[in-house]
C-alpha cells in the first residue's frame, strides 16, 4: 500500500508536457467533404489517409473532448502487427483468410512506422516486440503449442528479464513496437493539421440527421453538412443505435512507477511484455525506465455505464500492485506515480468488426478490444474503402464482411459477461482447465483465452 501512497489518478501520458492547445470547437453551420466523428487513433488515421489519398479532398474531424483523450490516450502502448487479436484467436474465426490477415497486419504495421518518420512523429516508436512469458506449467505448454515459435527456457528468458516467477517464454521480436501513445495522437493531429484537415475539438455531436445527398451533424452549438461520414467513437459509439448490440464498454487499469534502476532486472532489449493467463498482465518500459504496469481485472459495469468515476478503482490498483510485487521482489519500494483506468469497446469476436449505415454514406469501425493502437489504422483504410462504395481486396474480406455475434439484453449481458470473467479466473487456478461454460463458448464460436 505504500508504493500506491502518492500515485496521481490521471493517466500518465496525457500529464506529460507537449499536450496542443485545443482547437476551437464548432459554431454555426459548415460543409465538407468527409466528416470524420472522433479524434483518436481510429479517426486521425481516417483524416489522414483520406487526405494523402485526394490532397484536394475537404476533411474536418469533430472531437467530443480533446484528441487522445479516451483510450487512445489510456494504454499501454503496444502497437501490434495482430489484426485479429492475436494469431490463436484469428485462426478459429477467419482460418482461411488467416495467412492474408497476418501479412496485411505487418503491413500495417510497416505503414505506422513510415508515418511516423514521413512526420517526424517524436512519440518513442521502438520495434522491440513482444516477449509472452509462462508463469505457471499449464502456460508452457499453451505457448510450446503457438505454431512458428521458438520457446525460451527458464533459464533463456530470466535473461531478457529476470523475474523468478518465469517458467519460460516466447518472444516475437518483430510484430510489436513500443509507442508513448499520447505522443503519437499529438503527432497525427499535427499532422493532419499541416495536410489541411480541419479540427474542431470540444464538439459533440448530439445526433445524425438525414438530408438529401449528405448527412447533417448537429452539434451543441452548430452543424456539419457532408455527404460522407466516418464513425470513429469505438465504446462511445452511441451515435448509431445498432452498435448498442454489438459493443460492451469493459474497463482497463494501469499503474506506473517512477524511474527504475533496471540493473537487478535486466531488461536490456526494451521489449514489451505479456504473461499467459486467462486474466494477463502487460507491462512495458518508458523511455525514462519507469515500468506501465496493467491488465488483468477487466471491469464491465451493469448497463455499460461509461463514467468518470469508473477511471479510479482502487481494489484493482491495490490487487496490480501486490502482482507487480511478486513478480518483481527485485523492486522493494518502488513507488507508483500514477493510476487509472480507461474503457475498451470490446466485441463478442473480440477484434474489429466493420459496417455502413445510411445507405452507405456513413461507415464505422468498433470493436479493437485492446489492440487498436496498431490496428485501427487498417480499420481507418476499411472506412475509406466502404465509402467510396467498390469492392476492393479489403472490402471483400470475410473478417470485413461479417459480424460479430451480438450481446444478449440486460440484466443477461451482465450475467453472461461476469460468469464468462469468473470462469476465466477459475480457469487459471485450475491449470488452465476450461468449465463447461467456457467449453461451450468455444465449441460455438465465442470463445477467448485472455
Amino acid at each position: 500500500m505504500r508504493s500506491l501512497a502518492d500515485a496521481e489518478p490521471r493517466p500518465y501520458w496525457l500529464t506529460q508536457p507537449g499536450a496542443p492547445v485545443a482547437a476551437d470547437p464548432l459554431i454555426d453551420a459548415a460543409e465538407a467533404d468527409l466528416a470524420v466523428i472522433g479524434a483518436g487513433y481510429s479517426g486521425l488515421w481516417t483524416a489522414l489517409i483520406a487526405k494523402e489519398r485526394d490532397p484536394g479532398r475537404d476533411v474536418v474531424v469533430l472531437e467530443a473532448g480533446t484528441a487522445g483523450w479516451a483510450a487512445s490516450g489510456r494504454n499501454g502502448g503496444f502497437c501490434s502487427a495482430s489484426l485479429t487479436h492475436g494469431y490463436a484467436n484469428g485462426v478459429s474465426r477467419f482460418p482461411a483468410e488467416m495467412p492474408l490477415l497476418t501479412a496485411l497486419g505487418r503491413d500495417n504495421l510497416d505503414a505506422i512506422a513510415s508515418a511516423v518518420s514521413r512526420y517526424d512523429i517524436a512519440c518513442g516508436f521502438e520495434r522491440t516486440g513482444e516477449l509472452q512469458v509462462a508463469t505457471a506449467p499449464w502456460q508452457v505448454r499453451e505457448l510450446t503449442a503457438q505454431p512458428g515459435q521458438v520457446l525460451l527456457d527458464r533459464e533463456a528468458v530470466r535473461a531478457e528479464l529476470d523475474s523468478p516467477t518465469y517458467l519460460g517464454g516466447v518472444w516475437d521480436r518483430d510484430g510489436c513496437a513500443m509507442v508513448d501513445p499520447a505522443r503519437l495522437v499529438w503527432g497525427l493531429r499535427r499532422a493532419c493539421l499541416a495536410l489541411g484537415v480541419r479540427i474542431h475539438e470540444n464538439t459533440r455531436v448530439e445526433a445524425i440527421e438525414t438530408r438529401p445527398g449528405r448527412l447533417r451533424l448537429h452539434t451543441l452549438q452548430g452543424r456539419l453538412d457532408a455527404p460522407h461520414v466516418a464513425l470513429a467513437t469505438g465504446a462511445h459509439g452511441t451515435l448509431l443505435r445498432r452498435l448498442r448490440h454489438y459493443l460492451v464498454p469493459v474497463y482497463d487499469y494501469a499503474l506506473i512507477t517512477e524511474p527504475v534502476d533496471l540493473s537487478s532486472i535486466g531488461w536490456r532489449n526494451r521489449m514489451g511484455v505479456g504473461d499467459s493467463g486467462n486474466q494477463f498482465h502487460y507491462y512495458r518500459l518508458t523511455s525514462d525506465n519507469r515500468i506501465l504496469w496493467g491488465g488483468y481485472d477487466a471491469v464491465y459495469y451493469r448497463d455499460g455505464r461509461i463514467a468518470v468515476d469508473h477511471d479510479q478503482r482502487e481494489e484493482t490498483f491495490r490487487t496490480l500492485a501486490r502482482h507487480f510485487a511478486t513478480t518483481f521482489p527485485q523492486l522493494d519500494g518502488v513507488r507508483f506515480t500514477h493510476k487509472w483506468g480507461g474503457v475498451i469497446d470490446t466485441c463478442s469476436r473480440f477484434t474489429g468488426f466493420y459496417g455502413t449505415a445510411y445507405g452507405g454514406r456513413l461507415a464505422y469501425a468498433a470493436g479493437y478490444t485492446g489492440l487498436g493502437v496498431g490496428a485501427t489504422r487498417f480499420g481507418a483504410q476499411v472506412m475509406l474503402d466502404l465509402l467510396a462504395g467498390a469492392p476492393t481486396p479489403l472490402t471483400s474480406l470475410r473478417m470485413i464482411r461479417t459480424k460479430p455475434v451480438p450481446f444478449p439484453p440486460e440484466p443477461l449481458r451482465s450475467g453472461v459477461i461476469e460468469l464468462t470473467r469468473w470462469s476465466m479466473a477459475q480457469a487459471d487456478k485450475h491449470g488452465g482447465r476450461r468449465n463447461l461454460w467456457l467449453r461451450t463458448l468455444d465449441k460455438v464460436g465465442l470463445g477467448f483465452d485472455s
